[in-house]
């Protein structure tokens, strides 16, 4: 059996159409600018219009090639515009970044309310469901293609006071090795990353809240992550890293894998309060 071709560049994204969702802010940003620098061509989506703009603003001034698209990925036929406006700009698809999400409310289950509970389904988990429906067919048209979708180390375990984000993170980590099994055999391949404590605010959650409170649940945040093995909490950059070797040839042989870059929060008991 030949080698399979891994390219010369670090992450080889040259030329390949890379849908990212959740473009505007945070961790999707960061892929944002890191894949533009790798040479891939940009379709950036968020809800977020004035920054998502401003992402593919940015990587158009670093030299990249960057569309920006509103959608809102719980939304079907946004979502199939989407699929369409990248093929329609570019002409074909290549990869898929399944990183639109939100956080949803810090409560207990029983106080939960259950249209809180539906909306973090919908973006969270509906949303890289038909982002993938939308996206295979055209992945499958080139008879090659990968999807990354970024779950959450609360995929993987119990955290406090997040019941529904960690059931649609636990149904990220399940998604994408269904996925895997399906289409492996069709040139697709599909994976996922689970960050833990990364230094954003997801949602503007905490921005949101009066300065006191503010700082104390960026203190909380903090104090936990200095619990990891690794004692800080991650820059975007180091996730957008892990996002793009999955989304290159250098990962050519795997599929069906759940990448922590967590600071070893999962290898070890974590006292965090969350």
């Amino acid at each position: 059996m030949s080698e399979p071709d891994t390219g010369s560049g670090h992450s080889n994204l040259r030329g390949r159409v890379t849908i990212v969702t959740g473009a505007a802010t945070g961790i999707g940003r960061s892929i944002a600018r890191l894949a533009g620098a790798e040479g891939a061509r940009l379709v950036l989506a968020d809800v977020n219009t004035g920054e998502g703009e401003g992402t593919a603003r940015d990587v158009i001034a670093r030299g990249g090639e960057a569309l920006f698209v509103p959608c809102d990925v719980s939304d079907p036929e946004q979502v199939r515009h989407l699929m369409d406006e990248a093929v329609r700009h570019f002409g074909r698809l290549d990869v898929l970044v399944n990183n639109a999400g939100i956080a949803g409310s810090a409560v207990p289950a029983h106080d939960l309310d259950v249209e809180d509970w539906d909306r973090v389904i919908a973006v969270n988990l509906r949303g890289p469901f038909l982002c993938a429906k939308y996206a295979l067919p055209h992945l499958l048209a080139n008879g090659a293609g990968v999807i990354v979708n970024v779950a959450s180390t609360y995929g993987l375990i119990g955290a406090p006071l997040a019941p529904a984000y960690c059931a649609s993170k636990g149904g990220v980590v399940n998604l994408t090795r269904q996925l895997a099994v399906d289409y492996g055999g069709r040139g697709v391949r599909v994976n996922a990353v689970c960050p833990g404590y990364v230094d954003t605010d997801m949602g503007g959650r905490r921005a949101s809240l009066p300065p006191a409170q503010r700082e104390a649940a960026q203190a909380r945040r903090e104090a936990n992550a200095a619990l990891q093995p690794l004692g800080r909490q991650a820059h975007a950059d180091e996730i957008a890293r892990a996002v793009l070797f999955l989304a290159s040839d250098a990962s050519s042989f795997m599929t069906g894998s759940i990448v922590t870059v967590d600071g070893g929060c999962t290898a070890t008991f974590n006292h965090g309060a969350g």
